[in-house]
């Protein structure tokens, strides 16, 4: 039995913090979210992103950085890309050396263009930084779904070891060696997954919806080697699996806003209705920024920057792509 943290107590924190308990740990769960901490310890449950769900006994919730890490043996951290760099430094004096943490909120931070694992070893610099990302959507997850995760980092064995620790017969995941391919994957994914989103509201049909998604792969392999990741990375479940998720399930986010975009609402009132974070909209900028410091040209991502933040018409958005000259499919990944 270990002491796990699970940082952020959001959908997919509540989720990982149950399936931790599940695993037979102990799970101190930080929110920030005063209503939260004080309703999973009264009430096991969460009001706020997952109110109609019964929380796993046991669950200690705090608002307390030092009481959040204290005693851990590991951190999993599911803070919002946008909100990392300042919860991570609140809770790094409290770290105790050589704990790993694994980044399990997906996205690039828009100030800096980093990733979050550039964050990470920036703030910790002495303790082992690994991924966890793949198809998983938090409801479905805490039902008890079968699940299967990637647990990326650089130490096969660390990596096996976590895999042990918080894995079930039903939450598996699947250890490998490319934490920057695995981080890449799951921020990628949700901007695709507005362009999905964009294309279903605009009835299009599935044959448009086919070639985003493969194009979208192609454009999400494409910023991962030049960032320096494996191209096998992007076959698997932090790749393929997670964009098949979530460009196709209605449970999505970044889909389900894309959708409503497409259907010709606007994004400011979208949002304003929305108390959960849709990580495609901050981190679209990231990507485009990003691409074009490597001197990559990302068509998708760029039409959804343009849209969600410069103003963009939806329809000369996609009519600029399907108008662009005919290329090798898989040019600059051969």
């Amino acid at each position: 039995m270990a002491n796990i943290s699970v940082i952020g107590a959001g959908a997919w924190g509540t989720a990982l913090a149950c399936i931790s308990r599940r695993a037979g740990n102990n799970v101190t769960l930080w929110a920030l979210e005063s209503e939260v901490v004080d309703a999973v310890n009264a009430e096991r449950r969460n009001p706020v992103y997952l109110p109609d769900i019964m929380l796993d006994e046991g669950i200690m919730a705090t608002g307390d950085h030092a009481k959040a890490v204290s005693n851990s043996d590991l951190i999993l951290s599911v803070v919002p890309s946008q909100f990392f760099r300042n919860v991570a430094q609140k809770i790094a004096p409290h770290t105790s050396a050589n704990i790993p943490i694994v980044l399990c909120s997906k996205g690039i931070e828009n100030n800096t263009g980093a990733l979050m694992t550039e964050i990470a070893e920036e703030i910790f610099p002495a303790l082992p930084i690994l991924v966890l990302a793949g198809p998983s959507f938090a409801r479905e997850t805490v039902a008890g779904t079968p699940t299967a995760v990637a647990v990326a980092g650089d130490d096969a064995a660390l990596c096996q070891k976590i895999t042990e620790m918080i894995g079930t017969s039903h939450f598996r995941p699947y250890p490998m060696d490319d934490p920057v391919g695995a981080e890449i994957g799951g921020a990628v994914k949700n901007v695709l997954a507005i362009a999905c989103g964009i294309v279903t509201g605009r009835d299009l049909g599935d044959n448009t919806r086919a070639a985003l998604i493969t194009r979208g792969l192609y454009e999400m392999a494409l910023l991962g080697v030049a960032k320096g990741a494996h191209a096998r990375t992007f076959m698997g479940l932090s790749g393929l699996g997670d964009l098949t998720l979530t460009c196709n399930g209605p449970q999505s986010r970044n889909m389900s806003l894309g959708v409503a975009l497409g259907k010709g609402r606007v994004l400011e009132k979208i949002l304003a209705e929305r108390n959960s974070v849709a990580e495609g909209v901050q981190t679209a900028p990231a990507i485009a920024k990003l691409a074009r410091e490597l001197s990559l040209e990302l068509p998708i991502i760029e039409a959804v920057y343009q849209v969600l933040h410069k103003g963009a018409d939806i329809d000369t958005a996609i009519h600029g792509l399907l108008n662009r000259p005919f290329t090798p499919e898989f040019a600059g990944l051969d």
